[in-house]
């Protein structure tokens, strides 16, 4: 397979229908505010660490 066949595999396969997956159990607020809750744990776990600074 050479690279210019390669390159025509891989384009043609992302031309083609575009497959959305949305999943109604997922909300982006609640995977957003979790994502947050963990920086800021790990942001307070860094702080615990640096005291003598």
């Amino acid at each position: 397979m050479t690279a210019y066949s390669a390159v025509h595999a891989l384009t043609t396969l992302a031309s083609e229908g575009e497959h959305v997956d949305n999943h109604p159990s997922i909300s982006p607020y609640m995977t957003g505010g979790g994502a947050l809750v963990i920086l800021f744990l790990l942001l307070w776990i860094t702080t615990r660490f640096n005291r003598d600074r």
